[in-house]
């Protein structure tokens, strides 16, 4: 992954510390478990909302850019909010919650490679991160129904 700046690199592996970090509490099961698993959910939000926000800007800056690239880049926030609401109504979460959005994250790069025309070294890069960061969600909500 030469062709990618550094930084890129090590400022993209640092961003799955927050979320390793929350694995540790909820995995520690003390009293900082559920704030873990909350902030867990709001973080991994965050990033997936972020990358449609790297695909609009794929959307705008590639004339060649595939058509459905706008409608796929609004989803991410859309999704992310449906995964929010059993929360905000009071139905059970944060597991199933965290699951369906750690889901989303490990398949988030296949729109990458759909779109056509990405880097290698981009679509490496975004296959590690999405599978570091979708597989920690994901197990913090499995952790979170055996909870």
């Amino acid at each position: 992954m030469n062709a990618l700046p550094r930084a890129a690199r090590q400022l993209g592996y640092a961003g799955l510390l927050p979320q390793a970090v929350c694995a540790l509490y909820v995995f520690d099961g003390g009293k900082w478990q559920w704030t873990a698993q909350a902030i867990a959910f709001g973080y991994a939000a965050l990033i997936f909302s972020f990358l449609g926000g790297v695909w609009w800007g794929i959307g705008i800056a590639r004339r060649d850019a595939p058509s459905w690239i706008f409608a796929a880049a609004v989803m991410p926030s859309l999704l992310a909010l449906a995964a929010y609401a059993p929360w905000i109504i009071g139905w059970e979460w944060p597991g199933p919650s965290l699951i369906a959005l750690g889901l989303l994250l490990l398949a988030s790069p296949l729109v990458d490679r759909a779109t056509g025309g990405l880097e290698r070294d981009w679509l490496a890069l975004r296959w590690q991160l999405s599978l570091g960061l979708g597989g920690l969600t994901t197990l913090i909500g499995l952790a979170a129904l055996k909870g």
